[in-house]
């Protein structure tokens, strides 16, 4: 399989989506972080209700399988996923010739950065 570069006009093209699929995956793992936290009181305070337990196991393994779906498909794109947590994503791209990351995070209107395949977030570059 090839490898996938954007241009920055694809990558600010795809944000709606991105955005769409990081609300989607941020909701998802608070819902699972609740539930898990609940599903242990019940193993503490009610162990003998196997139904109940079985039930929120399950639940929560299929959260976590709806979750692995949607970042797959992100990746399928080409699109990085680095952090959910303050939705930090990156798009493989060439500048100058040289292999780079175009990094975008929550909240920037689109994308203005990026940075060297190892620098990570902390050495991100203005693009102009």
């Amino acid at each position: 399989m090839s490898k996938k570069y954007f241009t920055i006009d694809e990558a600010d093209l795809l944000l709606p989506y991105v955005r769409e699929e990081l609300s989607f995956l941020q909701e998802t793992k608070r819902r699972f972080t609740r539930m898990y936290q609940e599903l242990q009181q019940i193993k503490k305070q009610q162990p003998s209700d196997e139904h109940a337990i079985f039930t929120m196991e399950c639940q929560l393994e299929f959260m976590e399988l709806e979750a692995q779906m949607h970042i797959r498909q992100l990746m399928d794109k080409g699109i990085q996923v680095k952090d959910i947590d303050i939705g930090l994503f990156d798009f493989p791209a060439l500048i100058d010739g040289e292999e780079v990351l175009l990094c975008w995070k929550a909240g920037e209107p689109r994308i203005t950065h990026y940075h060297g395949l190892t620098d990570g977030f902390s050495g991100r570059k203005p693009l102009e």
